[in-house]
């Protein structure tokens, strides 16, 4: 599968990814089983390294897709080194203890070091124990390859910078998703790109700020239209931890990306051209839906 079409659709507006840093939708799912689109996860690659941002269902294997069919050697299993979280609602971390182990064991050399809010440890240490039996027969039990341990570096963090290398600088910073004490966003400045991703919020000014003009903003959003004839328990859940079609349109207004990205999208029966219309009605700069396997 290479650069879906609506990839294709911003190229042609905006011209090509600048070298060196590239966006990649690994997954635009959400707790619903679709079949098309795997739990949400977001690489940033710049050259020979992946940066990923959460790890829903299906993550490693589809990073393992975008390697082989898109030419993105950095998204190999040996390679996914980095991870973010934005918080720990299953559905973004569900793919979690693949990330951790599957790359070690087709050779990743040294752990998975990662980056989440409070309780992001504690997480990574009860998945650890989960599978210790699995690491102990691994590591001694006659198979050959990686003996590196432990698997996972967790690193509980706080808003603010969290990661910084010749490539990258990366910060977090909160948003308001419902009753989680804590979920954030992330702000990565390569050389030449500044790239955010919402994570799950409700509509937040902490967005517009840490966008400021940046040039990809890859964010959450739900059917406004749809939303109207949901339940109205849902209603209320949704709108407390989730930003809407409408809601979007305006945010981005303010916060005046480039290239504003839909993923992690609630559809309710609409399509990706419904979802567009809507944040087209208070909008007017370039927007895509996000596909798996998008690149931006």
């Amino acid at each position: 599968m290479k650069l879906c079409v609506l990839a294709s659709v911003a190229v042609a507006l905006l011209g090509p990814p600048q070298p060196g840093a590239r966006v990649v939708i690994l997954g635009t799912g959400t707790p619903n089983a679709d079949p098309d689109r795997s739990g949400p996860s977001v690489a940033i690659v710049v050259g020979n390294d992946a940066y990923i941002v959460d790890a829903g269902p299906g993550v490693v294997r589809r990073a393992a897709l975008a390697a082989r069919t898109d030419s993105i050697p950095a998204l190999g299993a040996a390679h996914l080194r980095r991870l973010f979280l934005t918080h720990l609602h299953s559905d973004h971390t569900a793919g979690l203890p693949d990330l951790m182990l599957t790359p070690w064991v087709l050779g990743r050399v040294g752990p998975l070091e990662i980056y989440g809010p409070p309780g992001t440890a504690r997480m990574v240490g009860l998945l650890t124990e989960a599978y210790s039996e699995d690491i102990e027969i691994r590591l001694h039990g006659g198979e050959p390859g990686n003996k590196t341990t432990p698997v996972a570096v967790p690193h509980d963090v706080q808003p603010g910078v969290v990661y910084r290398d010749a490539n990258v600088t990366v910060s977090a910073f909160a948003v308001h998703h419902g009753k989680w004490a804590h979920a954030y966003g992330y702000v990565f400045q390569t050389r030449n790109r500044k790239i955010v991703v919402s994570g799950d919020t409700r509509p937040s000014e902490a967005v517009v700020t840490a966008c400021n003009g940046c040039d990809v903003l890859v964010h959450e959003v739900y059917s406004a239209e749809r939303f109207k004839a949901r339940p109205a328990d849902w209603r209320a859940y949704h709108s407390s931890y989730h930003t809407s079609t409408y809601e979007l349109g305006d945010i981005a207004m303010k916060a005046r990306p480039t290239l504003l990205v839909l993923y992690h999208q609630l559809f309710w029966g609409d399509d990706d051209e419904a979802l567009l219309r809507q944040v087209r009605t208070r909008y007017s700069g370039v927007v895509v839906s996000a596909h798996d396997l998008g690149v931006y």
